[in-house]
């Protein structure tokens, strides 16, 4: 008898500490902020972009300007960069990549953290990576179709434009930013960042023809704070 309310004991003190230990104080959990981009107004009509040059790769599907992409149904705006300010943290240490492929990057927004970048030439046709930055010293290198990957390095957190000398159409942008809490609109408008320290923190919305707007936002542990930008130009 005295033997089983031992172990029975061993066993509650082992199932304790187990718990102590997985289980993270509720003040080291962090929270969401999710949300939406919307456009005020009329959505702007997709603008085709005829290839003039490597028709035979860069002419299989269509080309369009995404330098302001507008869901017709919910407004939604693509490719915006919405950043908690101030916020500290540090990335999972995953290294970004960005494509070359059907004459255009991929993705056209890549958020990234300091460091190295892959580039990939999916084409398999004559690319030139043109960078435009200003605290990262440009970046100026031919990728011909048989280098189908190289690397840049990008140690200065910064927002800037790319270019591909080769094909005058394609554009993109980088946004190197020195922590995580940062997100990428997809088709809908729609974001999420997630495990944001809590806090009441600044938060700024990025788009590329219509420019910056901020507003504040206050993040508690486990919860999700919910945010709508509404930018015009």
């Amino acid at each position: 008898m005295r033997k089983s309310l031992t172990v029975f004991v061993l066993a509650i003190f082992v199932l304790g500490v187990w718990a102590f230990v997985s289980v993270p104080a509720a003040s080291a959990v962090g929270g969401t902020i999710a949300g939406v981009v919307k456009f005020s107004g009329t959505a702007p009509t997709p603008k085709k972009i005829p290839p003039t040059k490597d028709k035979k790769v860069c002419g299989k599907a269509p080309i369009f300007d995404e330098s302001l992409v507008v869901d017709k149904g919910t407004k939604g705006i693509q490719w915006a960069v919405v950043s908690v300010q101030g916020a500290q943290g540090k990335w999972d240490g995953k290294g970004a990549t960005l494509d070359q492929k059907g004459c255009m990057f991929r993705p056209h927004v890549l958020v990234a953290p300091p460091g190295k970048i892959t580039i990939l030439n999916s084409d398999k046709i004559l690319h030139n990576f043109h960078s435009e930055s200003k605290k990262n010293t440009p970046i100026n290198k031919a990728q011909p179709g048989f280098r189908k990957k190289m690397t840049v390095d990008i140690k200065k957190a910064e927002r800037f434009k790319i270019k591909c000398d080769a094909h005058p159409w394609m554009a993109g942008w980088i946004v190197v930013t020195d922590h995580p809490y940062v997100g990428v609109t997809d088709a809908k408008g729609n974001f999420k960042i997630e495990n944001v320290p809590p806090g009441t923190y600044t938060l700024e919305v990025w788009q590329e023809t219509l420019g910056t707007a901020t507003q504040k936002v206050t993040v508690k542990a486990g919860g999700t704070a919910k945010v709508t930008f509404t930018l015009k130009k």
